[in-house]
């Protein structure tokens, strides 16, 4: 019975991967140029990310500061392509950036529509710690980094055919150097505590620039190793266990980002809101 429940299970999930990326009414992922892999397809997942953006930042959720990376590291990716030779294959770069986001604005509308069975666990911490207020901005930032990297990454290169480990590097290179910005603009705005790695208001609740950057390489790493287990998997079964590691390990990690950027009992992120409130127009 243990063995037939396994495999069904291992089926439900593999249904979980192999089933197409659904298309939101402003998703722009089913578009003409994003099946074409244009520029104007990038362009079309910014506008989304903005509109998604804007009122997050406005109420000051919590939500608002892995959004901001996200759009940011959107951002600095168009300048990128608007060289059409950046990358070996624009245009498969382009969709990856498309469906990937995609991922994204999926499980956020799911989980803010309730819909919570149909958001992969690691999303599920990110989103509940935003909601709930149970972490620092660093946190906020890195569960979210780790639900979309670690856990959709591989999902999407798989889909796509993994494409150039070149173009993939590529990337790492293009992202790096945005961090320290975005957490500039992270504590100007939303959370001045991820700037502060000791001291000050609340302690320990930071996060240095180097190790988001090493968690990001490493992230992007395992998420391209992960892909390639996935696209060489033999059969249904093998491809669905798999899957059943990736979300498993995003999970654990989540788990442990929870840990470490936790409010610590005394600490509230009464200061934050109220920091944000006044500052989230900043630019």
């Amino acid at each position: 019975m243990g063995r037939v429940l396994r495999s069904l299970l291992l089926a439900m999930l593999l249904m979980m991967v192999v089933m197409p990326v659904p298309a939101l009414a402003a998703d722009p992922v089913g578009s003409k140029d994003c099946q074409q892999g244009t520029t104007r397809c990038v362009d079309a997942v910014i506008a989304e990310m903005q509109r998604r953006f804007t009122p997050l930042a406005r109420g000051c959720d919590h939500d608002a500061v892995f959004s901001l990376a996200y759009l940011r590291t959107t951002e600095a990716y168009r300048r990128a392509v608007s060289d059409p030779s950046f990358f070996s294959d624009n245009a498969f770069v382009n969709r990856e950036d498309a469906i990937f986001a995609s991922l994204y604005f999926t499980h956020d509308s799911n989980y803010r529509a309730g819909r919570r069975s149909q958001v992969p666990e690691a999303w599920q911490l990110a989103f509940d710690a935003a909601e709930r207020e149970q972490v620092s901005g660093a946190g906020n930032m890195l569960l979210g980094m780790n639900a979309h990297i670690t856990r959709d990454l591989p999902i999407v290169l798989d889909q796509l055919g993994l494409g150039a480990q070149a173009d993939h590097d590529k990337v790492n290179d293009l992202t790096a150097p945005l961090y320290g910005g975005v957490l500039d603009e992270i504590a100007r705005r939303f959370d001045p505590s991820v700037r502060k790695l000791s001291g000050g208001d609340v302690p320990g609740t930071g996060v240095d620039q180097d190790l988001v950057v090493q968690l990001g390489l490493a992230y992007r790493e395992d998420a391209w190793q992960k892909a390639q287990l996935l696209h060489s998997a033999p059969t249904a079964i093998a491809k669905a266990a798999v899957m059943a590691e990736i979300e498993a390990d995003a999970a654990a990690r989540a788990r442990s980002l929870l840990t470490t950027y936790a409010y610590k009992p005394g600490e509230s992120p009464g200061k934050r809101d109220a920091w944000c409130a006044a500052h989230h127009n900043d630019r």
